[in-house]
């Protein structure tokens, strides 16, 4: 193993509101449809951490770690309640933190039929980076590491050096991605299981990795094959874990001084395309992908109505006249094709997913019929 490239989300959802039509059909806006009180809460609770986080991130990167960070126009919004946010990640060193593009909405327009939304998008995404961190994103990562081959030619055309996709085993044939692939645009696949390990059972201690140190970590990544391991891990996890246990801090600070004692380097995902030879992996021009599989995103009838009608109104949009009301109208439809509206539907509980699908697609209804009010 040579390398080990680190990709954090930062992302919190603009959560939807239980909506109910006899609220009455007035004007459309955004409290009407999205929790914004829920959201304030849950920023809040991230925001108080963040200063800690990116502290322990800072040190890191003085002991020779590199991050790629993928933050969210969603997020970005957000930030407008506590700006020292922004300067929080504008601190950190140039040098050692990239920043990738995504859909601006954390949105699944890239399985929309026509790739006009998901280039606006890209590069609304692009321009709130270059504005706010002075940084060109030459990564891209799409929402829920969907990989979809058909986004590839946009992509291309707009200069992305590499991109970052979710390394399921219907992707990797079963083995573990352990290098760039060969694509019309390099390739890194997230590597799941280590992903995991930091995400989600760093805190289990029923789990048998329990305690995970630094060391131990990075043994396991120097016994492997391959040139490159890919994480990508959210960043509101490793605030989970630091209200249960702060070693993951530790962990942190201490994770580069590990790699280099096992001859491993921290690169950026740009750095990583550039180091390695690509390598085939036939799958990558059939097959298609997202974190935890495309079932959870359009798998039972009411995600496939809820895309089919997205898809519809989208069209009608563009034809309303007042450009207030159109600028509004698209900024909530926008805000629907956000990835947790889709896997809420999915949910475990049947009721919950059967009634959640309910009150979107009634959200929906009411959308579209102010759409076609504004075209008469």
């Amino acid at each position: 193993m040579k390398a080990v490239c680190v990709c954090f989300e930062v992302h919190l959802p603009l959560p939807v509101r239980w909506y109910w039509p006899q609220e009455g059909y007035g004007e459309v806006h955004i409290e009407k449809y999205f929790d914004m009180e829920k959201a304030f809460h849950n920023f809040t609770k991230l925001s108080e951490n963040l200063e800690t986080l990116n502290d322990t991130l800072a040190e890191s990167i003085d002991n020779g770690g590199k991050y790629t960070l993928d933050v969210s126009g969603v997020f970005l919004e957000q930030c407008k309640w506590a700006p020292e946010v922004i300067e929080g990640f504008k601190g950190l060193d140039r040098k050692s933190v990239s920043f990738a593009a995504s859909p601006y909405y954390h949105s699944v327009c890239s399985m929309f039929p026509d790739m006009k939304e998901f280039r606006e998008q890209v590069e609304m995404d692009l321009k709130i980076i270059k504005e706010l961190f002075g940084r060109e994103a030459t990564t891209f990562v799409n929402t829920e590491l969907l990989f979809e081959r058909k986004t590839l030619k946009v992509l291309k055309e707009m200069g992305f050096k590499c991109i970052i996709s979710e390394g399921s085993h219907n992707i990797t044939n079963g083995y573990d991605p352990m290098h760039v692939y060969n694509n019309d645009i390099p390739t890194l696949l997230r590597h799941i299981n280590l992903s995991e390990d930091l995400e989600i059972k760093f805190s289990d201690k029923a789990w048998s990795g329990y305690p995970l140190i630094a060391d131990k970590f990075a043994s396991w990544i120097a016994s492997m094959e391959g040139d490159v391991i890919t994480l990508y891990i959210k960043y509101d996890a490793i605030n989970t874990h630091l209200q249960n246990n702060k070693e993951i801090l530790r962990f942190l600070k201490e994770i580069p001084l590990s790699f280099k004692k096992q001859g491993i380097r921290m690169v950026l995902a740009e750095e990583a395309v550039e180091m390695f030879k690509s390598t085939e992996l036939s799958s990558l021009g059939s097959k298609t992908t997202a974190r935890y599989g495309m079932h959870n995103l359009l798998g039972n009838h009411a995600q496939h109505l809820f895309m089919h009608e997205l898809v519809d109104i989208g069209e009608q949009i563009g034809s309303v006249k007042d450009p207030e009301k159109r600028k509004e109208l698209l900024r909530i439809y926008r805000y629907l094709q956000q990835s947790e509206v889709f896997l809420e539907m999915n949910s475990e509980e049947r009721r919950l997913g059967y009634e959640r699908a309910v009150n979107d697609l009634s959200i929906l209804s009411d959308i579209e019929r102010a759409v076609m009010e504004e075209q008469r």
